[in-house]
């Protein structure tokens, strides 16, 4: 029998005597709506072409059950950042609040260990006109879309403001910045408008980011927007899928080709930076593809409303649901010379794990109010057993418990037990032949919602959209 305590004790030990040099720079890569089937090593589908990450996957750990907090981009990217189920700090959807400034992040955290924290791309974490509970709180007297968000109140939600030193914060070529591509300070902050093909030029401003931080260690949360409508990629990419396919698959392929490229072109200058050891790798996306149920090939200018390109199979349903193909993704851990090359893990994981394992190899002591748990023990093979024993989700009128090879699902009025390792997957509803199963997952799903800050499991019918997702893809009564 084996003693943990004592081995994680001892691992715990040992990294707080870890210099600045040995420890160890954590880069996550965020893609946007890019659905669990769409890599190479997925093995999956023969239209994606992503060498590079599969070169990742190869040198390291792909996890085949990784899995995000939420089925949509704000609460989902809260969850990563924080480390925490967002519902704790009230942020359940789209269209409520900002990450609330009394919130820290990751980056927050590893400022006080010594790291220089860098962030480009897709921010999402502001308030804007869509949050609708904050603006009624902060800005009663606003007047639809046209009522400016002043400064003063936008500010302490950006970046800059959430522990990220090096900032480049954008979703296509304006960006809020506090350096440039020549990887040079600008002061103050400003807006910059940068020509261009918006994923090359996130990914030109994280090798700026490396030159700048390669001293220190560094933590560098890339999130690139990628493949969310609205779909554009440049000759270079889209010539790399050629023959008879819908339009909006062909772009969403060359936009994620285009995010495999700049993955490439990072692990080439870690390389050449000789960091290749002390490096590790995240990667994963904030949520399943919008598959707008019948992935219909629009044209390209809709954009909004639309499928965006990208696939989920083998997985039922999409963006906005809890089944599987809203909140299983692509999850990559890449450690050479740590984490063993080539290895699948299929024990469920999830992004709040990013963060918890951050800090241990840093070197610092685990949040007691994260969520995730440190991975590296499980990957080593140094840990027993899976790393949750439940997983849990609450989303609009939808919650949903895992744990083991079961899954409770409860939408409106609607209840399923799903057996995720049996072939039907979430074809099949077995509440009625495990009633037992289903309300003891129950009974531990109404435990945690009730700890959190919104208390209790969702008690409304579905709106009208989910209720259009749920007849697509979940039809008939359970």
């Amino acid at each position: 029998m084996k003693l943990h305590l004592p081995t994680t004790l001892l691992l715990f030990l040992c990294a707080l005597s870890l210099t600045a040099a040995e420890k160890p720079n954590i880069i996550v890569i965020f893609t946007d709506d890019h659905g669990y089937a769409d890599l190479g090593c997925q093995g999956l589908l023969k239209d994606v072409k992503t060498p590079h990450l599969d070169q990742m996957a190869a040198d390291g750990t792909r996890c085949t059950n990784g899995y995000i907090t939420a089925p949509q981009c704000i609460p989902s990217r809260a969850g990563l950042l924080t480390g925490r189920y967002q519902q704790r700090f009230g942020l359940e959807a789209n269209g409520s609040i900002p990450l609330p400034i009394d919130e820290v992040t990751i980056a927050q955290r590893l400022q006080k260990s010594g790291y220089r924290t860098g962030m480009v791309g897709k921010w999402h974490l502001d308030p804007n006109h869509a949050s609708t509970e904050w603006m009624r709180e902060f800005m009663p007297e606003a007047k639809g879309e046209k009522s400016a968000i002043p400064p003063k109140l936008a500010n302490p939600y950006m970046p800059d403001k959430r522990g990220f030193t090096d900032i480049f914060s954008g979703h296509t070529q304006s960006y809020l910045a506090n350096y440039d591509l020549d990887a040079k300070d600008i002061k103050p902050n400003r807006n910059l408008r940068k020509e261009g093909f918006r994923l090359d030029i996130q990914t030109d401003a994280a090798l700026a980011f490396i030159d700048r931080s390669a001293k220190q260690p560094f933590f560098l949360y890339l999130a690139y927007f990628a493949p969310h409508v609205p779909l554009e990629a440049t000759q270079k990419y889209l010539k790399r899928f050629p023959g008879e396919m819908p339009e909006r698959r062909r772009t969403a392929l060359a936009m994620i080709s285009a995010v495999d490229d700049g993955v490439g072109r990072i692990r080439e200058k870690i390389e050449q930076r000789g960091l290749t050891k002390n490096t590790i790798f995240f990667f994963l996306s904030d949520n399943g593809a919008p598959l707008k149920m019948d992935m219909k090939d629009l044209p390209l200018s809709d954009q909004k409303g639309a499928w965006d390109g990208s696939r989920n199979d083998p997985w039922v349903g999409e963006k906005g649901m809890l089944t599987e193909g809203g909140i299983r993704v692509p999850f990559l851990v890449t450690w050479p010379g740590t984490i063993p090359a080539g290895k699948t893990y299929d024990q469920p994981v999830i992004s709040l794990d990013v963060a918890a394992t951050s800090l241990a190899i840093a070197g610092m002591e685990k949040a007691p109010e994260h969520d995730g748990v440190n991975l590296i023990p499980h990957l080593t093979g140094k840990a027993e057993g899976p790393p949750h024993e439940f997983l849990y989700w609450r989303f609009w009128n939808q919650s949903a418990v895992r744990n083991g090879q079961w899954k409770y699902y409860q939408a409106g009025d609607k209840k399923y037990l799903f057996d995720l390792t049996s072939p039907e997957h979430e074809k099949v509803n077995r509440i009625a032949q495990h009633p037992e199963i289903a309300a003891q997952l129950h009974a531990s799903l109404k435990t945690w919602a009730d700890t959190l800050k919104k208390p209790g499991l969702p008690k409304g019918p579905l709106n009208d959209q989910e209720r259009e997702l749920f007849d697509h893809f979940l039809p008939g009564d359970p």
